[in-house]
């Protein structure tokens, strides 16, 4: 077990259960940690204990009154900043019940990490909706960024829906600050750089120009989803994202990250209906 000496205290515990073990798994944690059985409990409601059993894969363990057996394996991943964040809260746009569209602020994660998993989006849908509903993630926005997202509601769902997404059947757009005036490269452009060694894709139009600030608003269609493709896109144009916490330099911004999901478009693959949520310019 290692911890850090500061007032976060991170660590991680990797227990594997033998006789004489303290029955319960709660008690049995606050013994090895040294933590109080109240911080336990905290950890374990949101989502920071781990547990498997034989050759199992480990999930996720809330049950404070977990019965444990020997060669039971137990995880725990520490850190009292996680544990103790407030998230922004995300705000429902719509709802088709197979699926359901929201409006993710920045600042919130959309999944959650071995530390925890209350502080995020999908935590939010499933506290929502009564009855319950089950939470698939079929697309993904940085921390940074806000904007729609689409959650579905089943296993059914999410396999049509990710269908889409790999197909390239799902408009989506972007209104982005990068720094610079855009105006000498045109009203619209085309970034082809590979990411990764894979294709990527992303078209924008000029929106607007702030000639004091030295900033140009942009209009993106993705045609590919890599991984931070706008933000490396923009970055190795010289053109970085405003407020952009990793690539980029002269382009802090204490408001944060100035990029937006604003609309998305694809046809229902249950009505076979073209639906759009938010904007989506011409």
């Amino acid at each position: 077990m290692k911890s850090t000496p500061a007032a976060r205290r991170v660590f991680t515990l990797e227990h594997t259960v033998r006789d004489g073990d303290a029955p319960i798994v709660a008690d049995l944690l606050a013994e090895l940690s040294g933590l109080s059985k109240m911080r336990i409990k905290e950890a374990m409601q949101k989502g920071a204990v781990w547990h498997a059993r034989g050759a199992g894969r480990p999930t996720r363990l809330r049950r404070v009154t977990t019965p444990l057996k020997p060669g039971d394996r137990l995880q725990m991943f520490y850190d009292s900043a996680v544990l103790s964040l407030v998230p922004p809260g995300a705000s429902l746009l719509a709802d088709h019940r197979r699926y359901s569209v929201w409006h993710k602020p920045a600042g919130l994660l959309v999944e959650g990490s071995r530390y925890g998993d209350h502080a995020t989006l999908a935590a939010q849908v499933v506290a929502h909706f009564s009855p319950r509903r089950e939470v698939y993630l079929v697309h993904r926005l940085d921390l940074e960024a806000s904007g729609l997202l689409v959650v579905a509601h089943s296993r059914q769902a999410a396999a049509r829906l990710s269908a889409l997404f790999q197909a390239r059947s799902v408009d989506k757009r972007y209104r982005v600050e990068v720094l610079g005036d855009l105006r000498p490269r045109g009203a619209s452009g085309r970034i082809d750089l590979p990411l990764d060694g894979k294709p990527a894709v992303t078209e924008y139009r000029l929106e607007d120009v702030d000639e004091t600030a030295g900033r140009s608003v942009v209009l993106i269609r993705m045609l590919s989803g890599r991984y931070h493709q706008i933000r490396r896109h923009f970055d190795a144009l010289g053109h970085p994202v405003i407020g952009d916490p990793r690539y980029g330099r002269g382009n802090a911004d204490p408001r944060g990250m100035h990029l937006a999901a604003i609309g998305i478009a694809f046809v229902d693959p249950w009505t076979g209906r073209p639906v759009r949520f938010g904007d989506l310019p011409d």
